[in-house]
């Protein structure tokens, strides 16, 4: 976008008040930030910063949430969609330089989320799993969602025998009270022999075929970076991580890697992978990923069309339309 806000000329954009008020209160209700910060960031004086949140409370924008759309997040919004040939797009309004990008991130996806659980026709709905969407389905609020299914992409099990941290579907269906069908094997297998084994197994082949038929996949991205998820987490070895590395990896969708231009790798790790690899089929992927070191993987997933739907934070959208 060419009217980038900055700092200190705020005064200069053509920002109207209601946007000015929505973001002040994002940054004092979600951001935390005090009055004097925000009066810095935007370049304006803390009494106006006051009014400012004041008219944003007196106007009900703000139920913990903020109920405006800002114009400059929806020119993000349609720039990506136009950019990537995305089904859509959502873009919350951004933080302080330095913040969690998960801080205005996920209590802005929870509200779209909760409208897409509401909808009457039934749906299959397959998760990924990491921190991005637990940190995700904590804001969700409990909605109606018992006419829908929930499955699992991804294995539930850590290389050590573990229940994985960041398996999500639990959550999920506590909070919408769908039927949930959790894929309770290890991520990856050893090898051939223990991959066949696995995918044998009643509750895992019917679990991959509900995946794969689902209506929809909402998933997190992982870097391929030093604290790549899947090394961190323990389901790669350092030398894996380099030769991933090394085959051009750069980013992973549910444990499955992928290269710069979006092309999954054909990897003897990739091949251990228990779960379902997406897009499959007509399936449409939301992805929700914001921050720096989610560029590169996100750029190439929808560089590879991976994803047809996006949630993530102004630097990031201005970030990917831009390079």
């Amino acid at each position: 976008m060419s009217k980038a806000k900055a700092a200190g000329n705020i005064e200069e954009l053509d920002v109207s008040p209601r946007d000015l008020a929505a973001r002040a209160a994002w940054m004092s209700f979600v951001g935390g930030m005090t009055q004097d910060q925000i009066a810095t960031e935007l370049g304006i004086s803390r009494q106006r910063v006051q009014r400012l949140v004041a008219r944003a409370s007196a106007e009900g924008m703000i139920r913990v949430r903020i109920d405006h759309p800002i114009a400059e997040c929806l020119e993000l919004e349609r720039a990506l969609k136009s950019r990537f040939a995305l089904d859509a797009a959502w873009i919350s309004p951004g933080l302080a330089a330095g913040a969690d990008p998960l801080t205005g991130l996920a209590p802005f996806v929870a509200p779209v989320l909760e409208r897409i659980f509401e909808a009457e026709q039934p749906k299959t709905f397959a998760l990924g799993t990491g921190r991005t969407l637990k940190t995700v389905v904590d804001h969700l609020r409990v909605v109606d969602g018992a006419h829908h299914r929930l499955v699992s992409l991804i294995g539930n099990v850590a290389p050590d025998g573990s229940a994985s941290f960041y398996e999500v579907i639990m959550r999920f269906a506590e909070k919408t009270r769908a039927r949930h069908y959790p894929m309770s094997v290890p991520v990856a297998a050893r090898d051939q022999t223990e991959l066949d084994l696995y995918r044998s197994l009643p509750h895992v082949h019917a679990s991959r075929e509900l995946a794969k038929s689902a209506d929809v996949a909402i998933v997190g991205i992982g870097q391929m970076g030093d604290d790549a998820p899947l090394y961190v987490d323990g389901f790669l070895s350092a030398e894996e991580l380099v030769d991933l590395r090394a085959a051009g990896g750069v980013g992973e969708i549910c444990g499955h890697i992928f290269d710069a231009s979006g092309r999954y790798l054909d990897h003897p790790v990739n091949h251990r992978m228990v779960g379902v690899r997406v897009p499959e089929g007509d399936m449409p992927v939301f992805c929700i990923a914001a921050g720096p070191v989610k560029r590169p993987a996100l750029r190439a997933a929808l560089e590879g069309g991976l994803i047809r739907g996006l949630f993530t934070d102004e630097a990031t959208a201005r970030a990917l339309i831009e390079d």
